[in-house]
C-alpha cells in the first residue's frame, strides 16, 4: 500500500489501512494539504523515542490535531484516549481524534479540559 504522505510502500496491516483512510478523509473532507499532515512523528516522551500516527498542522505551523488510529478490532478506551493525551503534551494541539476505522471520537482539549465533540471541528 502506497502512503501518500511518505510516499512510500507500507506494509498493510489493519492499523495502517485506518490511518490511511484517515489520511484520505482529512485531505478530502477537511481540505487539509498533504504537506500539513505529519505521519508516525518521533518524538522523546520521559526518555522514550514514541510515534505519534498523526499530527495535523494549522498554516501557521502550529499543530492542530493529534490523531491516534487503532486496529478495527481493538476497542477505543479511556486508556486510548490516556495514550493521545500523553503525546499531545509534546504537541498542544487543540484537538484529539481517536478512531478504529468504526468509531471515532474528536475531542477538544484546552488546558487539562477535554470535551468531546458531536462532529469534527473545521480545519482553519
Amino acid at each position: 500500500m502506497k502512503d501518500p504522505i511518505r510516499k512510500k510502500e507500507v506494509v498493510e496491516t489493519p492499523e495502517e489501512r485506518v490511518r490511511q483512510a484517515v489520511i484520505v478523509f482529512l485531505h478530502d473532507a477537511l481540505a487539509i494539504p498533504k504537506g500539513l499532515i505529519a505521519v508516525e512523528k518521533a518524538h522523546d516522551q520521559q526518555g522514550f523515542v514514541k510515534r505519534t500516527d498523526l499530527v495535523v498542522y494549522s498554516r501557521s505551523g502550529e499543530p492542530w490535531m493529534v490523531v491516534e488510529c487503532k486496529a478495527p478490532k481493538v476497542v477505543i478506551s479511556q486508556r486510548t484516549f490516556e495514550q493521545v493525551s500523553n503525546y499531545n503534551r509534546k504537541y498542544q494541539a487543540p484537538y484529539l481524534l481517536v478512531t478504529n476505522g468504526k468509531d471515532h471520537f474528536c475531542a477538544s482539549v484546552d488546558g487539562d479540559a477535554v470535551s468531546f465533540l458531536d462532529q469534527m471541528p473545521s480545519w482553519e
